[in-house]
């Protein structure tokens, strides 16, 4: 499958949390995929519409998100041999980001697959990476290793499918848990090729599209606290780190 990028994908992105209670929420936005090593140009007006920066991904100091990516995939044993690596993303607007699930699919040279890397940050400032490699369908299975909800303990582990996008966008991630399903996250969209036009309307239906993602998170986590969902202690070592100047 060829997917010609960079692309825009509007989406619907629908959580379903079933235990211990059951709530559900949906919006909508819209995605980038990018060739990490050709991230999109801008005209200069458009700029403050989509900026890719490396401080907002892996230890975020590194020169690149492409250096980033490779360091973590080297401290696991992997490398990619100079293969090519589609990210799907949200990009900086207006100078403000927040990426709940960033996706690397990562190729070696000849274009096989090799791995995908599942990038989560939460609304405390942590980010965790896990290094996932899906079957020929694109599912994966991975422990839980970090603290993502406080109504979730660090528990259970994931089942996702991620298979890499095309003309459609379609993501399922579930959290199982002791005693069955207890959240599953979906992400389906449409392709659209990457055009200043088409940037312009998506911003336009979707301004501020990350900072209303962050705040929808935090809201729909108020309306859980009012409805005495327990709160579970986010652990001493899922702290949000010190950020540097």
């Amino acid at each position: 499958m060829v997917t010609t990028v960079p692309a825009l994908y509007p989406c619907t992105i629908a959580h379903v949390r079933t235990r211990p209670r059951r709530y559900a929420l949906r919006h909508r936005t819209y995605l980038w995929l990018v060739d990490l090593d050709r991230l999109p140009r801008l005209p200069s007006l458009l700029r403050p519409l989509a900026r890719f920066d490396a401080r907002d991904h892996f230890t975020g100091d590194r020169p690149s998100i492409r250096a980033g990516l490779e360091d973590f995939l080297a401290a696991h044993g992997v490398s990619l041999d100079g293969g090519h690596v589609l990210m799907l993303t949200h990009a900086r607007v207006f100078g403000y980001v927040f990426n709940p699930l960033t996706l690397y699919w990562c190729h070696g040279p000849d274009g096989d697959p090799r791995c995908v890397v599942a990038e989560v940050h939460n609304t405390y400032g942590g980010r965790h990476c896990y290094l996932l490699t899906p079957d020929a369908t694109g599912s994966a299975r991975t422990d839980k290793e970090f603290y993502v909800s406080p109504f979730f303990p660090v528990d259970g582990h994931y089942r996702m499918r991620l298979p890499r996008p095309g003309e459609r966008l379609d993501l399922t991630v579930h959290l199982d848990r002791e005693g069955g399903r207890a959240f599953t996250a979906t992400v389906r969209g449409g392709r659209r090729a990457a055009t200043a036009r088409a940037l312009l309307r998506q911003a336009l239906r979707h301004p501020w599209s990350t900072l209303v993602v962050s705040a929808a998170i935090r809201a729909h986590g108020i309306r859980l606290y009012l409805r005495r969902l327990p709160v579970q202690r986010r652990p001493d070592n899922h702290r949000t780190p010190e950020k540097t100047t």
